[in-house]
């Protein structure tokens, strides 16, 4: 019996002095061994992805696609800058998208306009601009009786007031949005650097947040038009302007809420719960790598990004119309 319990329990540390000079031996002869980093990043891409894209159909209540049978062919545009810049030129994007797409447009942009509100309602003396941000300006577009104030707070801004704005609101009130197929909407950094507040988690619809905004104008579009199909767009890259007027990387500076990522990713989220598409201009677009290649300044897009801003709207637009025909 005791020559039996010795030869178990040397046999049993022999086994492990093997098995350790193995995993030894194993490790020495793969130190260092290259890693493929396609098959990384295969593996992972889930976990980690590159571009937040977020192409959805037009869906009903619940959550089921609806087939429009068509191409979309009228569309109507809210934001900012993007849309608004160079109005009435063949460089305007709206303008380069009704190119690309033979649509009918309706470009209801209004430039140094943003998204979130400063207050929660419309105070024509205290913050006359907030009559240009999306919620007032879909109530305007589903007839809410509000053509008056918006018009009031575009007049008592007097020289301040966008050109466009009076033109934005007759259209606005006066189309028809049975006959519109999608809505698009895209504000740029402004929000951002303005230091607007981004979002509430305890209200997702508080129009003087970013994301609360937009939140509420879709709400209000899906209520009163769910045949609308609605497509947001991210803003595209955007410098950070110091205190000594230099441009510096919008992923490294805040004006007192976030960094501009931040605003984008929040943004993802808001359409992933209103469940409509979202177009990653930020990371999928223009992004800090190619900038200088873009943009006129820190803000504003050349000819050039509006093209790019155009193909990937164009392929969001028509996605699942080109796989229905495949």
């Amino acid at each position: 019996m005791r020559i039996r319990k010795f030869l178990n329990i040397h046999t049993i540390l022999l086994l492990v002095v093997v098995l350790t000079i193995s995993a030894l031996i194993y490790r020495f002869l793969n130190w260092g061994r290259l890693v493929n980093l396609d098959d990384i990043q295969t593996e992972n891409h889930e976990n980690t992805p590159d571009v937040l894209d977020l192409f959805l159909p037009l869906l009903d209540q619940d959550g089921n696609t609806v087939e429009t049978g068509k191409k979309a062919d009228t569309l109507v545009f809210f934001g900012n800058a993007p849309f608004a810049d160079d109005r009435n030129s063949e460089d305007n994007l709206v303008n380069i998208i009704a190119e690309k797409t033979g649509a009918t447009v309706y470009n209801c942009s209004i430039s140094n306009s943003y998204l979130a509100a400063e207050h929660n309602t419309i105070r024509i003396s205290e913050h006359p601009i907030d009559a240009y941000n999306f919620y007032w300006l879909v109530h305007l577009a589903v007839k809410s009786p509000i053509y008056d104030r918006l018009v009031s707070s575009a007049q008592y801004l007097g020289e301040e007031a966008s050109p466009e704005a009076q033109e934005v609101f007759d259209t606005l009130w006066n189309l028809d949005l049975r006959t519109v197929d999608t809505v698009v909407v895209m504000y740029d950094a402004s929000d951002y650097l303005a230091g607007h507040q981004m979002y509430n988690d305890s209200n997702s619809t508080d129009i003087q947040q970013f994301t609360g905004n937009l939140e509420a104008g879709i709400e209000l579009l899906q209520s009163s038009c769910p045949w609308i199909r609605i497509i947001v767009m991210s803003p595209t890259y955007a410098y950070a302007v110091d205190e000594n007027g230099e441009y510096v990387s919008s992923d490294m500076y805040t004006y007192g809420w976030d960094v501009l990522s931040t605003y984008s990713i929040k943004e993802h989220d808001s359409c992933s719960r209103r469940s409509v598409t979202f177009i990653d201009h930020l990371y999928g677009t223009i992004n800090e790598d190619n900038a200088d290649d873009y943009l006129i300044d820190n803000l504003h897009l050349n000819r050039a990004g509006r093209e790019l801003v155009a193909d990937r709207f164009v392929e969001a637009l028509y996605y699942y119309d080109d796989a229905d025909e495949d």
